[in-house]
């Protein structure tokens, strides 16, 4: 999306570009000082493109970006703004504050669903308080949707989410968008940006989060339906499973649940898919590598934990300081290079080296422990293992959160 610096921007629900069109409004519904008030109907732009069928004021197109303005039919002020493209209601402080767009994709079982619901409840809670920050939704679908259709059935019931489905219609599933408010970084100093909470002026930015399905990046063909989004991705997450790899697959602790084999389906297959897609588009124009932060991690470690060297960074917990810790990152980023080695997975290596300007590699587990064969959270319940550390090295890259 763009930024508050004034660079392009994207709508972060339909993702299409929308800072040189004319900015959109929607009428409050209430009555005007003229004794006015605007019927509620259909919106049909937000129908076709995001399935809602709901009655709402009308929206408008207006002269001029700062709010509030006037409604031409009623008369009435209103400081709604809207997407002039899908029509759905834009957040507090769009375009005042650095939007980014983080794509989780990962290949059909990778357990993608369940990484975005853990990785959310942590920022929410331990790493909230790790970098004194605060996660919220965005908008009341994100404060209804997160905690009624990811987080209650995964915490409170320990049931794991069905597989996400293709998307087949015209419809998309709209992203979940939270806002990030944490202390602005220092500049400078021996603690570089690290600093007193509570010291300075608040820092805060939207992510925008798209749940794709698997079976989506299964070819090139199956991808183009993700198009508009990973074009305006500013970071992207890519989950891949260790256990569609033989070799891993093989050492894989007695009792994992393995995953359905499938050539579509192993890893350096889905970074492939991926980097031609962007390749093809907007990335690959100027003969460069392809410019933009690109996490790619290994899930479901829990069952290869066992086959690490004892001095491996994998073992180890995360530093838990208030800033994003480069060295203990690296370490995990070189290690998971030998067991790519190791696991025959070294092209996977040298497609990220060859068309990545900026990649790190991480090595996650977002229950801590295979689930059961009826697919729910084993009975010493979820235990997430570096799951934090992607989307901190993305909000690092974007400068949001503090490096040393």
């Amino acid at each position: 999306m763009r930024q508050a610096n004034g660079s392009q921007a994207h709508c972060p629900y339909c993702y299409e570009e929308i800072s040189r069109r004319p900015a959109w409004f929607r009428c409050t519904g209430q009555l005007s000082p003229a004794q006015k008030r605007c019927a509620p109907a259909v919106d049909q732009v937000l129908r076709d493109r995001t399935g809602f069928a709901g009655a709402l004021p009308p929206a408008f197109a207006a002269a001029r970006r700062a709010s509030p303005v006037e409604c031409p039919d009623c008369r009435g002020k209103t400081t709604i703004r809207v997407c002039p493209v899908c029509h759905s209601r834009l957040p507090v402080h769009f375009g005042e504050i650095d939007s980014h767009l983080i794509v989780p994709v990962g290949a059909k079982e990778a357990g993608k669903t369940v990484f975005m619901t853990v990785l959310v409840h942590e920022l929410m809670h331990r790493a909230g308080q790790q970098f004194n920050a605060a996660v919220t939704g965005a908008d009341d679908y994100t404060r209804h949707r997160f905690p009624g259709d990811y987080e209650s059935p995964l915490y409170h019931e320990s049931r794991l989410p069905p597989p996400t489905a293709a998307q087949r219609g015209e419809h998309n599933r709209p992203p979940l968008v939270f806002r990030f408010t944490s202390e602005k970084p220092r500049s400078s100093g021996p603690l570089a940006r690290v600093g007193r909470p509570g010291s300075r002026d608040p820092l805060r930015a939207l992510l925008s989060f798209f749940d794709t399905a698997g079976e989506d990046l299964r070819s090139q063909q199956s991808m183009e339906g993700n198009v508009p989004y990973l074009s305006a991705a500013d970071g992207i997450l890519l989950l891949l499973d260790p256990l569609q790899m033989p070799v891993a697959r093989e050492l894989a602790a007695p009792g994992t649940r393995l995953p359905t084999p499938g050539s579509a389906d192993e890893p350096a297959t889905v970074l492939e898919n991926l980097t031609d897609l962007l390749l093809a588009g907007a990335d690959g124009r100027d003969g460069q590598r392809i410019n933009r932060p690109l996490a790619i991690v290994f899930t479901k470690m829990d069952a290869l934990q066992h086959t690490l060297d004892e001095t491996s960074p994998l073992l180890r917990s995360p530093p838990r300081a208030r800033y994003f810790d480069e060295e203990d990152s690296l370490a995990v980023h070189t290690e998971i290079q030998r067991l790519l080695a190791r696991w025959d997975g070294s092209r996977i290596d040298q497609i990220a080296q060859l068309h990545y300007r900026t990649y790190r590699y991480f090595g996650v587990s977002a229950l801590g422990e295979t689930p059961t064969e009826d697919n729910r959270v084993s009975a010493r319940g979820i235990r997430p293992y570096r799951v934090t550390g992607p989307m901190l090295w993305i909000l690092a890259q974007f400068g949001i959160i503090a490096v040393k």
